[in-house]
This record gives structure tokens, sequence and C-alpha cells, in this order.
């Protein structure tokens, strides 16, 4: 039997390039249920697989280039996509292929968020990958989502600093090589810096465009960098302009966190599905 054709406009499309993360924590996992959690249709493109749990790394496998570039090609001749969301991607050859995809689609918002490290400092991407994000994805980017710590590395590798020294007006400076690199718009997060608040500051081409204060939450969270960069893709992907997809970004994520759980030894996970649980106790309420 043939299926009934239905009249129900699609969600928006968001397609994701990351690692799968077991956990459920982070990676292409955190993507597809923050963009399903944000009411968009999620497509997903593994790049690498990685052996993990909540309390760090101990192995990743890249996928096949080729095997990216197939993947990604497939969905994207099959169903119209309004963002990417680019995350972990596990080798140059994979970010070489990814951004000969995404060059086919200029007019389709990039966000990218560079994966270095992992919240226990598992390091992801040598000097040779990130020089292949600068030179072939960073000039394809609408908005770059590194926290303090991603941004001074990317902006040394720049050359940005000789000594990699400066931290008060270092991150302004950061911001605005990455922004002269290429990308539209730079949202550098404060979660690593010492500050009582997390400072969350968006730099466009003439500089900070706004700056968000958050409530400090204890504990360290598995994911949370993935679940803002989903989200703002997410925001996009619905036709938010830039800083009002990044404010409606931290809201969401920030009460993802707020209502994180430790399912296991190591750090807590955002609840994606936060709003679903409110449902439910208003309505054993009633």
């Amino acid at each position: 039997m043939s299926p009934a054709v239905s009249a129900n406009p699609s969600p928006p499309i968001v397609l994701t390039f990351a690692a799968s993360d077991p956990t459920g924590g982070a990676g292409l996992q955190a993507d597809i249920l923050t963009l399903a959690s944000l009411g968009c249709h999620p497509l997903s493109v593994v790049t690498a697989i990685t052996v993990q749990d909540t309390a760090g790394v101990e192995g990743v496998l890249p996928i096949d280039a080729e095997w990216v570039a197939d993947q990604a090609r497939a969905l994207l001749e099959d169903m119209p996509v309004a963002a990417f969301k680019l995350g972990m991607l596990g080798s140059v050859e994979v970010i070489a292929a990814i951004a000969e995809v995404i060059a086919d689609y200029p007019d389709i918002p990039v966000v990218l968020d560079p994966v270095l490290a992992s919240g226990r400092g598992d390091q992801f991407a040598d000097e040779e990958m990130i020089e292949a994000m600068i030179g072939m994805l960073l000039p394809q980017t609408t908005i770059l989502t590194p926290n303090s710590l991603e941004a001074r590395r990317l902006a040394q590798q720049l050359g940005e600093f000789e000594d990699g020294a400066r931290r008060d007006s270092g991150l302004v400076d950061c911001a605005h090589g990455l922004i002269e690199a290429g990308c539209e718009y730079v949202l550098v997060t404060g979660t690593h810096e010492g500050t009582p608040q997390v400072i969350n500051t968006l730099y466009g081409s003439h500089g900070v465009v706004r700056t968000d204060r958050w409530d400090r939450l204890p504990g360290s969270y598995h994911g949370s960098g993935c679940t803002l960069a989903s989200a703002i893709a997410a925001h996009l992907a619905s036709g938010a302009g830039v800083a009002d997809a990044v404010m409606g970004a931290q809201e969401y994520t920030w009460r993802t966190l707020s209502a994180g759980f430790r399912p296991g030894m190591g750090q807590f996970i955002p609840d994606r599905l936060f709003w679903s649980r409110d449902v439910d106790e208003e309505a054993d309420d009633d």
C-alpha cells in the first residue's frame, strides 16, 4: 500500500555533522535531542565514532571522508536544509570533505562549534586540523561558538598572540582575529573564565553585538557547547536573525543545564527535554 501524501508542512530541517557520543550527553546525540526539542527535524552525518562515558573520552575513530561526503550529499539531494551545524569533525580529510559539500550551499547558515578538547582535557584536534578549520571552514561560517579556551587556541594558531598570555582584552582580540579570518560572527562563551557569572559575548564585524550574563551553575556539564550551537542552528533554521538566535539559544541552554542530571560517575548531562518534565508535573498537579 502506498503511503498517503501528508498535507502537513515539514518542520525546519537542520543537518548536523558530528561524532557519535554513546552517552547521549554530547556530540551527534546531543544535537539531535536539542534540534528536536526546539521543533526542528534533525538530519545527521556521522564524522567519527567515540568510546567514552560521562567521565571522559577513551578513543576516537574518524569516519572515512568519502563516507562523510556521501552521507551529506544523499541527504542534501533529497531534503531542503535550513541550517548546518558542525561539531567534532575527526580528521583533516573530513574537514576538507565537509568544506567542499557546504560550499555548494552558500545560502545555508553554518554554525561551527570548534570542538578541540573534552571537558576532561582529552584532545580532539591537532594543529593541522585547526589550520584546516581556519582555512577551509571559517570563511564559510555564519557563527563560530568557541568557549574562551578554544577562542584563544584558534587565535594563537592565527598568530594573534606571541605569548598566548593576554587575558582581559585577549578575548576581544581573539574574536576580531577570527572574524578577519572569515566567519561573520563569533560567540565567545565564558564558562571557563573565573567570573562570578558566565559572560557570553557575541561579536560581529563592527564589534560587540550583545553581551549576556548567566548565573553560574554548580557542577560540570557534558555537552553544553553542543547544546548551545545546535540551539542557535535551530533558531536560525526557524527564521530568527543571528542576535535573536543567540539569545534564544542561551535561554534554552541555561534551562537545560539548570535541569541537568548526573546519570553516571562523571559529568552532569543537560536535560534537553526539561519542558516535557514541566508538562508532566503540571498534569500531575491537575
